[in-house]
């Protein structure tokens, strides 16, 4: 049984394991035990086979109490917890293995958080990768995290928006993960405008919407006043000049090949760049395994690592555990400023 706990005002931080069979539950039996967690209350989510798998590799003991529902939490005191949903408690872990069984597991260990974070006891959530084709091969018809905690929670997958911070660039998708070929038609005001606007939200909450955001074109040159496609005349800039009008200070449509290099130079808050690669490949050749994906718009605080299972690093202890414990203490951050003391401090130079 867990002491009862007079004081359990401490964030609760939900830790989705994301693909057992991927990178993830290695990086938390790393990062969680070095964490002053007793600062907070987080709770890994996921099978407890895929932990043990790996605290048996690495001689390692359980860092973390088991819980059998997480209503538990309620009088809580600081620490790390574990919780294996329904469902889940028979997984024989492959570590390093792609296969529909992770997928699944990723998706019922997602669902198993739904309700505390939608009922307002957990105060975020933080992610651990999955693998997008295991997670269609599941039956479960999302092309990412994104998507599926958007629809959970009752929004349209394209209501709420794909950031990444890293100590340099900042940088939200107008679209997440469509083909290219699918992108010139989902730029359109409404998009661009609703992403201008969660942007500098989030940017306001910490403090960072001092500069501008920069806002890219979808063509080369921005369209080159529309000889190169019109998109940027029809939706972008218009979106821009009416993000201004309400407040939110926007520069744009920028040729995206010169942008980010202005962006790194302190310029701009944050790029809003149109598609997938266009904004995430310049944040990662600076930041990779070093940033912080962050959900927009959902009614809950997500967090995320930046990168994939790595299926081919799993069981190595090599893989990075840095973008894990920033997504953690960003969460910790965004969801009760003190409850971060202990960890690392948000400096503003760094970004998010």
């Amino acid at each position: 049984m867990i002491p009862n706990n007079s004081n359990n005002c401490l964030p609760l931080i939900l830790v989705a394991m994301g693909d057992p069979d991927g990178v993830g539950p290695e990086l938390l039996c790393r990062a969680l035990p070095v964490l002053d967690a007793g600062r907070t209350r987080l709770v890994m989510i996921g099978p407890e086979s895929a932990l043990a798998a790996h605290l048996a590799r690495r001689g390692q003991k359980p860092f973390y109490t088991r819980i059998q529902s997480l209503d538990e939490m309620a009088d809580a005191p600081g620490g790390t917890y574990h919780f294996t949903p329904p469902g889940l408690a028979d997984f024989g872990p492959r570590p390093g293995t792609p296969r529909p069984e992770g997928g699944r597991a990723a998706a019922l260990s997602l669902d198993a958080a739904m309700p505390a974070l939608l009922g307002g006891q957990a105060s975020a959530l933080v992610t651990c990768p999955l693998n997008k084709h295991m997670l269609r091969e599941a039956g479960y018809p999302f092309p990412g995290h994104t998507e599926f905690l958007a629809v959970r929670s009752g929004l349209p997958p394209d209501a709420v928006c794909m950031h990444l911070c890293g100590d340099i660039l900042r940088v939200s998708l107008v679209t997440t993960h469509p083909r290219l070929a699918d992108v010139p038609g989902l730029v359109t005001f409404d998009r661009v405008l609703d992403k201008l606007r969660l942007t500098w939200d989030f940017l306001r909450t910490l403090n960072l919407a001092g500069k501008p955001i920069a806002v890219c074109g979808l063509n080369p040159h921005a369209g080159e006043s529309g000889s190169i496609g019109d998109e940027e005349i029809r939706a972008i800039a218009p979106a821009a000049a009416e993000a201004n009008r309400l407040g939110i200070s926007a520069v744009g449509p920028l040729p995206a090949d010169t942008v980010f290099s202005r962006a790194a130079a302190g310029e701009f808050s944050a790029v809003l760049a149109m598609y997938h690669d266009q904004g995430l490949g310049p944040l990662k050749l600076l930041h990779f395994n070093k940033s912080v994906n962050v959900t927009l718009g959902l009614p809950f605080i997500r967090t995320s690592v930046d990168h994939g299972t790595a299926y081919d690093l799993t069981g190595q202890d090599t893989a990075s555990t840095e973008s894990l414990t920033m997504a953690i203490e960003l969460a910790l951050r965004l969801a009760d400023p003190p409850g971060a003391k202990g960890l690392r401090p948000l400096d503003p130079r760094r970004g998010a």
